[in-house]
């Protein structure tokens, strides 16, 4: 789902973030891609600096993964199985209800972050985000495009509230997901500290061999986000996985849309907390399953059309 929850005139999703030019304040750093010892969790020394996860500075062997991307879990990586799906999760309204509580505080506090960060006043703030919003598919590209502002800072700026008092979800989610066959990787386009606390706090931290996040999103020169094909095929190719075993799990139906275009399967999942979620009648040809929660994907999986 989209993290910026606005429920503007057009596109899907979030929280600031993003940029163009040849550096950006997020963007790995080039050379070998190495994780840090057995059961840490490794990112950039620029992402450490937003996330409070150790930098690569320690880091002692290379692997063949993103620098800024944390590793989320403990398990060694393995290749997908023969007909196994690889399964791509969205955060928000999908593996919990942030509509619930999060969205408003993280509208406000965003809102609150451009004012003071352009020293604008409130009102000129709010037609800001929600411009950036909707032209970027996100705010802080905006920011950064146009202001020239740290996106690390900025990023800490919109998600300086404690977010657990507020996560709601199935309580039997971690169950459930680890009863879902094939590997699991996180895809969002909010903040990895964010997606990190939420995950950690549910309890479903370690059910994911990846965490992609708005700060690995940046690439040739400048950040992409979903619903970008240009994107998905990006992870996917650093995942080293097809997209005929790719699947998109999302709420948003852009974000599908976009997952099609890429070639991967997608499952909508339905939540009545997302902007335009009510709009369609029967399924799109661009959805291949709709469900109503991550437990009904447990129980329909085998009914996910093959592409």
């Amino acid at each position: 789902m989209s993290h910026d929850n606005s429920q503007p005139e057009t596109p899907p999703f979030d929280p600031g973030r993003g940029g163009s030019g040849s550096a950006s304040p997020l963007a790995p750093s080039r050379g070998g891609r190495p994780e840090g010892r057995k059961g840490e969790l490794v990112v950039s020394e620029i992402a450490a600096a937003v996330t409070g996860v150790p930098s690569l500075a320690t880091a002692r062997r290379q692997i063949r993964r993103p620098l800024s991307r944390v590793r989320a879990t403990r398990r060694p990586l393995r290749a997908a199985g023969r007909g196994e799906p690889v399964w791509f999760f969205d955060l928000d309204n999908t593996l919990h209800d942030a509509s619930h509580a999060i969205f408003s505080h993280i509208d406000l506090s965003m809102t609150q972050a451009v004012m003071e960060t352009l020293n604008v006043s409130l009102e000129e703030a709010h037609t800001l985000r929600k411009r950036y919003w909707q032209r970027y598919g996100a705010t802080l590209i905006g920011m950064v495009k146009h202001h020239g502002v740290s996106a690390a800072d900025f990023l800490h700026r919109s998600h300086s509230f404690d977010i657990r008092p507020l996560v709601r979800a199935d309580k039997d989610l971690r169950n459930r997901l680890s009863r879902l066959p094939g590997r699991k990787i996180l895809l969002t386009n909010a903040p990895h500290n964010y997606a990190r606390t939420i995950l950690t706090h549910l309890g479903i931290l370690h059910c994911f061999d990846s965490l992609w996040a708005v700060e690995d999103m940046y690439f040739h020169g400048e950040f992409r986000v979903k619903p970008s094909p240009a994107l998905l095929r990006h992870v996917m190719a650093m995942e080293g996985v097809s997209a005929h075993n790719s699947v998109l799990v999302e709420d948003t139906s852009a974000n599908l849309r976009g997952a099609r275009k890429a070639g991967m399967r997608t499952v909508y999942v339905r939540h009545p907390g997302t902007p335009f979620a009510k709009t369609h009648r029967g399924r799109p040809l661009f959805i291949d399953l709709q469900v109503n929660s991550v437990s009904h994907l447990l129980l329909q999986r085998r009914a996910l059309r093959r592409s």
